[in-house]
């Protein structure tokens, strides 16, 4: 069976080269005569892993020893109540940045922590937009925003100036293109779009922010400086996925870093945009300014040729491109891994649709 061109906008695409090694050490890892399944998370074995796992994030994203790095379970889901749990004071609030479905997620469980401000939000405009006219002052313990909407297709080009602490849920563009990292105290990211496997989540996050809170007794496991007091071993971790994540960052670093990755990104977003303001039977749900170049929802003009399309698209080895149920149409995800020619299939497939 061929390979497919894979747009899936998560579980996603991974390089071919980290199935390969994935395969390979769930067989027999490091040549040890165990798999990768079965070793101790406590073996030399893997802790070698998880050490450059955490080291090379740092590489990338070019920050200091003043930052830490997390693998952790719970899906980015988790984060939007351990965000508030750790940086909320008692008593005091929190802005969010309200621009899509896991944008709102966040700020339903921030509200259970304490007191929550959306200082903008496009929801009444069924998030097409990325809002832009909002302040965000100093009264607030943090600002949270969601840089890439996987959903509706639109995506931050740029982040505010806020008088406190930034925190970003980078979950489906992270590693894709060229940010002062620097300017966020804390990331966060499902790793199932750019990084690895379903199953581990990656917190960046600056040590000192942490303890501030007044929040005492906390439970241990909601805890950051409980996991990064025990380097990302407070409980036993996700190891399949991290060890994923690892190949396929090392994958990255070999192949130009995120600034080559943005590069790629970029032509791939072009080919198909391009094609979808040149042909009438397609256009996009967001405006032009505010388009991602991770996830490129887009819907067809005239329904009576949607049959043709899905047979077409099908035909040609394409998965994953149906769009979100909550919103329809077709949604082709372009993560680091896809390579340019399964665009240009797609693009080939638009253009046959008379």
């Amino acid at each position: 069976m061929s390979k497919k061109h894979n747009f899936s906008a998560g579980p996603c695409i991974l390089p071919q080269e980290v199935f390969e090694k994935s395969a390979q050490a769930i067989l027999d890892f490091n040549g040890i005569g165990l798999s990768l399944l079965e070793i101790s998370h406590r073996s030399k074995d893997f802790v070698t892993v998880m050490d450059e796992a955490r080291a090379i994030v740092k590489r990338l994203m070019n920050l200091g020893d003043d930052y830490e790095v997390l693998y952790l379970g719970g899906g980015a889901s988790l984060q939007f109540a351990m965000v508030p749990y750790n940086l909320m004071k008692v008593g005091g609030k929190a802005a969010y940045l309200d621009t899509g479905t896991w944008a709102a997620g966040a700020v339903k469980e921030a509200k259970k922590v304490g007191t929550v401000d959306i200082v903008g939000s496009s929801k009444e405009e069924n998030y097409s937009f990325i809002p832009k006219d909002y302040t965000v002052g100093s009264e607030y313990d943090y600002f949270h925003c969601t840089s890439n909407n996987t959903i509706y297709g639109t995506q931050m080009k740029s982040f505010p100036e806020a008088d406190t602490l930034m925190v970003c849920d980078m979950s489906s563009d992270i590693f894709s293109r060229q940010l002062d990292f620097s300017k966020f105290d804390l990331i966060y990211a499902g790793a199932q779009k750019n990084m690895g496997p379903a199953g581990v989540t990656l917190v960046v996050i600056k040590k000192e922010i942490l303890g501030k809170t007044g929040r005492e007794n906390m439970f241990s496991i909601l805890d950051y400086s409980q996991h990064i007091a025990k380097e990302s071993m407070y409980n036993t971790p996700p190891v399949f996925p991290v060890y994923a994540s690892l190949l396929t960052l090392q994958h990255l670093e070999q192949n130009g870093g995120i600034a080559g990755a943005e590069a790629r990104n970029e032509a791939k977003a072009k080919l198909l945009y391009d094609e979808i303001d040149r042909n009438p039977l397609f256009e996009t749900f967001c405006v032009k300014e505010d388009r991602s170049l991770m996830n490129v929802s887009f819907k067809i003009t005239d329904e009576s040729k949607k049959e043709a399309f899905d047979n077409a698209w099908k035909a040609a080895g394409i998965s994953g491109l149906n769009g979100h149920r909550s919103l329809g149409g077709y949604r082709a995800s372009l993560y680091n891994a896809l390579p340019i020619e399964s665009v240009q299939v797609l693009v080939d497939v638009m253009k046959s649709i008379k």
